[in-house]
């Protein structure tokens, strides 16, 4: 089964020393069961669109590309561009399929993408702008894929989630790229804290290292966190926060041992002090989504619970249509 993606760095879980906030959120206790059950309705599937054309490392000219889900019937459908994770090394557009499913027979058109990282010589700004013109692409297609070029989300988990808070806080309102709500599962929004919620030594040794995340922030060859305050600062979510920004919905796991959790608290109560619409929930005993590579099969089932998506879909529906 493929479910909600994940981040790949760090590859091993830490353990959590600071209580998680839970003061301005909401706690969810879904357990596993029941799981979201797929095959209500029929689809529409578009695979491998190519939507942009980028200049790869060595030169040559390389096709970013999309996968569309649209649901049967009349249209046209609300629009759900969904960013997967990956560390900033991968991005592959097929993670999620079970949940992109889901949304989509909830009838929104669901586009999951591919977009540039670190191992395309990429950094944030990059990856934001894939994003972008993966929105724009569909809105300029929308007959053909039965989209309302008015009714924008964009979706995201861990790396992905980041890149839709950052698509969020950063689009000009009523520009091309406006979205209209914003999902953003245990993603990243200071990376300065990124690894706060694991104590001091861990913290410091992130923040000292150079990694993938340093290098999507620095750009090749780049440094630290550290060494990069102003950098870092730039590529923060909430350094962008504005009263304009559109609806955020933000969750994360109690059990996260990869982005600290207090990274969407700090996000949400930024969001809330400027005058956004935004909701946070905590899910008790979930971790870092999909870690199946890491040999934990079941790390992804609270993320795809009836409770857990029900509240995605009904944030989208209430946003959206």
């Amino acid at each position: 089964m493929t479910s909600v993606g994940t981040d790949a760095a760090p590859p091993r879980a830490n353990k959590l020393v600071v209580p998680v906030d839970t003061s301005t959120s909401t706690v969810l206790d879904p357990g596993i069961e029941p799981q979201l059950q797929c095959g209500r309705t029929k689809l529409s599937r578009h695979e491998d669109v190519a939507y942009a054309s980028r200049a790869a490392v060595d030169g040559s000219s390389r096709e970013l590309l999309l996968d569309v889900l649209v649901p049967a019937g009349d249209g046209p459908w609300p629009l759900v561009v969904y960013l997967p994770g990956g560390g900033f090394v991968f991005a592959d557009k097929g993670q999620a399929s079970n949940v992109r499913t889901f949304v989509a027979e909830s009838g929104f058109v669901v586009a999951s993408i591919q977009y540039r990282t670190v191992i395309d010589g990429a950094v944030y700004t990059d990856g934001i702008a894939d994003a972008r013109a993966a929105i724009e692409f569909l809105r300029a297609h929308a007959a053909e894929y039965g989209v309302d070029p008015d009714r924008v989300a964009v979706w995201g988990a861990s790396a992905g989630g980041y890149l839709a808070s950052m698509v969020g806080v950063t689009g000009e309102q009523g520009g091309e790229s406006t979205v209209r709500a914003v999902v953003d599962q245990f993603g990243a929004s200071d990376l300065a804290t990124l690894m706060a919620d694991y104590g001091p030594a861990v913290e410091q040794g992130f923040a000292n290292a150079v990694t993938p995340i340093s290098q999507y922030v620095t750009g090749p060859g780049g440094g630290s966190l550290a060494a990069s305050p102003d950098a870092v600062t730039a590529a923060n979510p909430v350094s962008h926060i504005t009263a304009d920004a559109p609806p955020f919905l933000l969750f994360h796991g109690d059990s996260d041992g990869h982005i600290s959790p207090s990274q969407t608290l700090l996000l949400h109560n930024a969001l809330v002090a400027a005058g956004v619409d935004s909701t946070r929930y905590v899910v008790h005993g979930a971790g870092h989504g999909d870690l199946a590579f890491l040999d934990d099969p079941n790390a992804a089932l609270p993320w795809t619970t009836k409770e857990v998506i029900g509240i995605l879909v009904d944030f989208l529906d209430d946003h959206l249509t």
